[in-house]
């Protein structure tokens, strides 16, 4: 499982020209899955998620989690995350998770995210979402599960 995270200050999910998850200052996460993934360490990533300090604190440092910060979090599923692209010029997705198992891990993870932080927004599972953002500083981090 790969999150792709990007400290913005604003970020929302526009699917059909509608907005499905919008956030302030916070954390806009691209979650991929891959097709040996679990709910357990997809509660791990969450949790690293919920716990990883990329805010500034006091000191002008990247000490503050998400919480500290009083921000959000925008989780936006990107199966192009688990891409293989070492080989070629063209993308292999065997390593992502197949679609209908993949949505129903999404959703658990969103309703877990959700029961442990309260301001978690979302895109649409395979919809064709347009991403707005802008991004702080730019911040950006890869974190992956095993």
């Amino acid at each position: 499982m790969r999150a792709l995270l990007q400290r913005v200050l604003e970020a929302k999910v526009v699917v059909d020209a509608e907005t499905t998850g919008e956030i302030q200052k916070g954390i806009l996460v691209f979650l991929g899955i891959g097709k040996d993934d679990n709910l357990e360490n997809g509660k791990k990533l969450i949790d690293k998620i919920l716990k990883y300090r990329l805010f500034d604190d006091e000191q002008g440092k990247m000490g503050w989690n998400i919480s500290q910060a009083n921000g959000g979090i925008l989780l936006v599923s990107q199966f192009t995350l688990m891409a293989q692209t070492q080989k070629g010029l063209r993308p292999d997705f065997g390593s992502a998770m197949p679609p209908t198992d993949a949505k129903v891990l999404y959703e658990q993870l969103v309703e877990y995210a959700q029961s442990q932080f309260e301001n978690v927004q979302t895109g649409i599972f395979a919809a064709d979402m347009k991403v707005h953002l802008v991004n702080d500083g730019p911040v950006t981090f890869n974190l992956e599960i095993e």
